[in-house]
């Protein structure tokens, strides 16, 4: 009988543990190392395209997920007095793309993707650290507090400050400032009826979107010095910068207590490394390729290459083939979109704001190229291989 190999991942986030269950499901013998006390994420909730709702699908995972899409009927853009920018159609994204967005709170999915793994895979208040990446002649070897584990493949999903990076690469600069904060909150409205939107200001931006179990997502992001905080607490920072902002951003407002808000520097990886591997370690996620949420697709990159890291298994310089070339191209589309929905002068506001309510008007479904090349992604592997689809290995090039 073959032996078994042994993964070793360090992480217990939703790339972590999506690569766990991704690599169990080719015949691995998986080990998931969490430095927190428990799986309970920091975090409110995600965002997931049809993209990643397909790499899902590999792990038997997406239709459980998309039975939670919440958003109906049409949504979009506005400013801040409430006018449109821009419409699109929930059914519209569905049949252009193959499937529905769905937002969900991270600790359902953490929930999902927990359960299909044995608890003794899971090893939380781990503090693991790489020994050596190993090489073709020898195995990786990690460090815990309980003595070193060996593996053939060791997975770093150690985020944004990903110590395993920089053990690999040492070098590399690492993350950098995004240039702007963002917060979040999830709680329940009473009485809250509206279309999902994102409304655009001046260096300010503000979503609001129903969630399945009748909860609302919202989350605020604005250009400001890094490390810098409310002198009071953040629901008065956020009233003060989006108090007059259009219904139901008041109601949302009031009806969050200082504890639910969450803010946070957003930082991201600039320079692209140059592999995303090393001797027998593989970077998923933020480790690999940290980008600012305008897109929404960093935890959907992050699935992605959870589940195209476990088709190509041992063959690592295969896997970095297969996502550097991608992840960096969307990684730079979302520092572009960054830059135009966090613009501050007032003429190029105006000419930003008028072209977007131009375009929907003349052609409604245009806008939504910008996710061509990213949300009709298909997964390598079955059920939805790769080489039936000219998306197959193909980046988002050309988006703009």
């Amino acid at each position: 009988m073959a032996q078994s190999r042994r993964a070793v991942v360090i992480g217990g986030g939703i790339g972590g543990l999506t690569a766990a269950v991704a690599l169990r499901g080719s015949g691995w013998d998986v080990t998931v190392l969490e430095r927190a006390p428990s799986l309970e994420p920091v975090g409110a909730a995600i965002s997931l395209a049809p993209n990643s709702l397909r790499a899902l699908d590999v792990i038997d995972v997406g239709d459980e997920i998309r039975d939670l899409a919440a958003w109906q009927g049409d949504g979009g853009l506005r400013t801040p007095s409430g006018r449109w920018l821009s419409r699109t159609d929930a059914d519209a994204v569905a049949a252009r793309f193959g499937g529905p967005l769905v937002l969900l709170h991270r600790a359902t999915l953490i929930n999902s993707l927990a359960a299909r793994l044995p608890s003794e895979a899971v090893r939380t208040g781990v503090d693991a650290s790489l020994a050596d990446p190993g090489d073709a002649d020898r195995p990786a070897r990690v460090n815990t507090p309980d003595g070193e584990l060996e593996a053939d493949l060791v997975v770093a999903a150690d985020g944004i400050r990903s110590a395993v990076r920089r053990a690999l690469f040492p070098h590399h600069p690492g993350a950098v400032y995004s240039g702007f904060t963002t917060w979040r909150v999830v709680i329940p409205v009473p009485g809250a009826r509206f279309a999902s939107h994102e409304t655009w200001g001046r260096g300010r931006i503000w979503g609001s979107h129903p969630l399945k179990d009748g909860r609302v997502y919202a989350y605020a992001a604005a250009v400001t010095p890094a490390g810098e905080h409310a002198p009071d607490d953040e629901r008065a920072e956020l009233l003060r910068r989006y108090g007059d902002w259009h219904d139901p951003i008041p109601a949302i407002l009031a009806a969050a207590r200082p504890e639910d808000v969450l803010r946070h520097d957003v930082h991201h990886i600039a320079d692209p490394l140059p592999a995303y591997h090393r001797g027998r370690v593989a970077l998923i996620g933020d480790a690999a390729h940290a980008m600012p949420p305008t897109l929404g697709q960093g935890g959907n990159q992050a699935i992605e290459d959870a589940v195209v890291l476990a088709h190509h298994g041992a063959d690592l310089a295969g896997y970095t083939a297969a996502r550097l070339p991608r992840t960096t191209a969307v990684a730079r589309q979302a520092v572009r979109v960054g830059r135009l929905n966090m613009m501050t002068g007032r003429a190029g506001i105006a000419v930003r704001n008028s072209a977007l309510a131009a375009v929907s008007k003349a052609a409604p479904l245009l806008f939504l190229r910008g996710f061509e090349g990213i949300a009709d992604w298909r997964p390598p592997q079955a059920p939805y291989a790769a080489g039936k689809t000219r998306q197959a290995t193909a980046g988002p090039s050309g988006n703009s």
